[in-house]
């Protein structure tokens, strides 16, 4: 008769003391590892089956842990700690507030697929993703009808040393990371239940090393003989070619900021919780960035000290849902220029929409002063079962001026469309 462990360890003797290690299917050792250690692990896994020892002492062949994967991505580990703060938050929340709906969001972001990466998807795939920020922010927006927050908090929510500076009004929230950066890293639109900020950075893979750059889609080589496990097949979805595998250099966040192609490494102009003041390290061009939230407007605003001959650029880098599909579309002087899948140069920019069926909604973005503006979508590569892959994660724009007025603000207005009858 099935019972309880509870029970069974209250009628019972102890027999011994053993305690459990962290175990997972052996491919899950390599995948959790950094790149250059999952090589190095392959390779013994390789020599050990060539050795012919693997099979009988492969309980003994251990690489990673699960929880490498929140230290490989730092996209994971934030979201993962933000699920673990809400959950507190949740705990804390008196049993008359709770309800079951809170309780389920709480679930839903927990959904595993979304945090880790092996033979499929996982975190490469930005619905799964999506669904899991989905739930957070609807959550957040539920408990805090409930037990309300300051409008402005500071704190090291992922645990990596870097204080993040919150700022919501109940329609919108920016986080900004308090790193040399000073680009936000998560862009919530409540009434959407959806992060804008929701992107993920390029970075070194293991399996790379198995990608012949210019291979077509037809191309299959197996490294075995007979049939291929699908963890030895190497086969093309997408032409995979070499720029497509460099690791980024910075987060794929919004308002990294750029002055002639150097990235601008900014300092907190003043305290903790009114952290949205942020002056550049360079003493002989000092820039100002400020970030402002107004109903539905995320409002960023450049001030420089003096004209330069430089010229400046910001990136922004937005998840938008219909990513490359035919959901997604700029609209621009009333025409449409393109997909969020295609390259897009304007000149004297000064408004464009970014309209999304998937969102339900739009991103209009807006400059006080006419920019060049510069859109292209961002891909990374990873493996699956139909082989490996480009994965569309963010609509990158760059806008780019001559520093020849002293202030430019750019706006990004989010509305959700209105429901017909």
């Amino acid at each position: 008769m099935p019972r309880h462990y509870s029970e069974y360890h209250a009628s019972e003797k102890t027999r011994g003391i053993v305690y459990l290690p962290t175990v997972s299917y052996i491919e899950m050792n390599e995948w959790t590892l950094p790149a250059q250690s999952a090589n190095t692990y392959a390779d013994l896994v390789q020599q050990a089956k060539a050795s012919g020892w693997y099979e009988h002492k492969k309980a003994f062949l251990r690489g990673g842990i699960w929880k490498n994967f929140f230290s490989r991505y730092p996209e994971s580990n934030w979201m993962h700690k933000r699920m673990l703060g809400l959950s507190e938050r949740l705990n804390v929340l008196p049993k008359k507030h709770r309800t079951n709906q809170m309780q389920q969001k709480l679930y839903e972001s927990q959904a595993n697929d979304a945090y880790w990466h092996g033979l499929f998807g996982g975190l490469y795939l930005p619905h799964l993703r999506r669904a899991v920020y989905g739930a957070l922010v609807e959550l957040e927006a539920l408990l805090d009808a409930c037990m309300p927050r300051p409008i402005s908090l500071t704190e090291d929510t992922d645990l990596d040393g870097v204080k993040e500076a919150y700022h919501h009004n109940g329609i919108l929230q920016a986080v900004v990371k308090l790193d040399s950066f000073a680009s936000i890293c998560e862009l919530d639109a409540y009434g959407l239940k959806h992060n804008f900020g929701d992107t993920l950075r390029c970075q070194a893979e293991h399996y790379y090393q198995k990608i012949q750059p210019g291979e077509h889609p037809a191309s299959n080589h197996a490294t075995t003989t007979g049939i291929a496990s699908a963890h030895d097949r190497i086969s093309y979805k997408h032409e995979i070619n070499a720029e497509d595998i460099v690791a980024d250099d910075h987060p794929r966040s919004l308002f990294v900021d750029r002055l002639d192609g150097v990235f601008i490494t900014y300092r907190s102009k003043n305290s903790a919780l009114e952290n949205n003041y942020f002056q550049s390290e360079n003493t002989a061009y000092p820039i100002q960035k400020h970030i402002i939230l107004d109903n539905n407007q995320l409002q960023v605003a450049y001030r420089f000290t003096a004209k330069m001959a430089q010229m400046f650029s910001t990136e922004i880098n937005l998840a938008m849902p219909s990513c490359d599909g035919m959901g997604g579309r700029y609209i621009y002087q009333g025409g449409i220029p393109g997909g969020f899948g295609q390259v897009l140069e304007l000149s004297g920019l000064t408004e464009i929409t970014l309209d999304d069926d998937t969102l339900g909604g739009s991103v209009v973005l807006r400059t006080s002063s006419p920019v060049t503006f510069f859109a292209q979508p961002h891909f990374s590569v990873s493996q699956s079962e139909s082989g490996f892959e480009k994965i569309m994660q963010a609509t990158t724009l760059l806008l780019e001026w001559p520093v020849t007025t002293q202030e430019l603000i750019v706006t990004l207005e989010i509305n959700a469309r209105e429901i017909q009858p």
